[in-house]
């Protein structure tokens, strides 16, 4: 089978910001990663899709420099980031946002926002993410872990755009979130995909993930056996089902 990346157009090539060949990962002994191959464009949402322990997390991990052993290659514009220590690849303009979350109990709202560095020039005032997360303005003060799981994952994602960076992986960003919750995170991501951001989108919400994205590769057993253009979904929803089990 040809990897979904080999089949890009080659009009592609111009404005391809991050490119994934031949991505190998472990976990100690295990082997996750068996040969990840994906494109990423300037400018668009693109969602890796697939059952639980697919690979998506890891492949996110893998991009950010979290996973030690990690063999082909990720090419962020010109540089290589295999090799790199994750610290290295922040400061190229990569943030990521963990299933997680990764909110400091011992720090109020305020103080998680502040607490990354500046990795770029462009990074989100606290006012712009105020505009975007009204309800964090009104929980300035609040412990970060008291916050309701919507919240946090505001908190989580206000905290990245604060950086500076300019391409996103966001890890199951609505999950076990309440449906008003996920409709307006989805919002969140077209504004800021209208802004000229990236993102990576690993969802089990196909569903939510369709409303923004515009293509889906479907991980299998750690590589990308497929690609669906968004405008495609429906006509492919089939094949969709049977790809995720739903």
């Amino acid at each position: 089978m040809h990897s979904a990346a080999a089949t890009q157009p080659a009009s592609a090539a111009t404005d391809t910001l991050l490119a994934v060949r031949d991505l190998n990962a472990w976990y100690g002994e295990s082997h996750v990663l068996h040969g990840m191959a994906f494109d990423v464009r300037a400018g668009e949402v693109v969602t890796l899709l697939g059952r639980n322990g697919a690979g998506k997390t890891t492949t996110l991990k893998a991009i950010m420099g979290v996973i030690e052993k990690r063999r082909g290659s990720i090419r962020f514009k010109d540089s290589e980031l295999v090799g790199l220590a994750s610290r290295h690849i922040a400061k190229k303009g990569i943030a990521w946002c963990p299933e997680e979350r990764g909110i400091f109990s011992s720090l109020d709202v305020r103080e998680n926002l502040m607490l990354p560095p500046v990795v770029a020039p462009g990074g989100f005032t606290l006012d712009q993410i105020f505009e975007l997360f009204p309800n964090l303005k009104e929980r300035l003060h609040s412990q970060g872990t008291k916050l309701s799981g919507g919240e946090q994952q505001m908190l989580a994602i206000g905290r990245i755009l604060r950086t500076g960076a300019r391409l996103l992986l966001l890890d199951e960003p609505t999950e076990g979130l309440a449906p008003v919750i996920v409709q307006q995170i989805g919002r969140m991501i077209q504004k800021l995909k209208s802004m000229g951001f990236t993102i990576i989108l690993v969802e089990q919400n196909f569903h939510a993930a369709a409303t923004v994205a515009d293509r889906h590769y479907i991980v299998e057993q750690g590589r990308v056996v497929d690609e669906i253009a968004n405008a495609q979904l429906e006509a492919n929803m089939g094949k969709l089902h049977r790809y995720l089990g739903v």
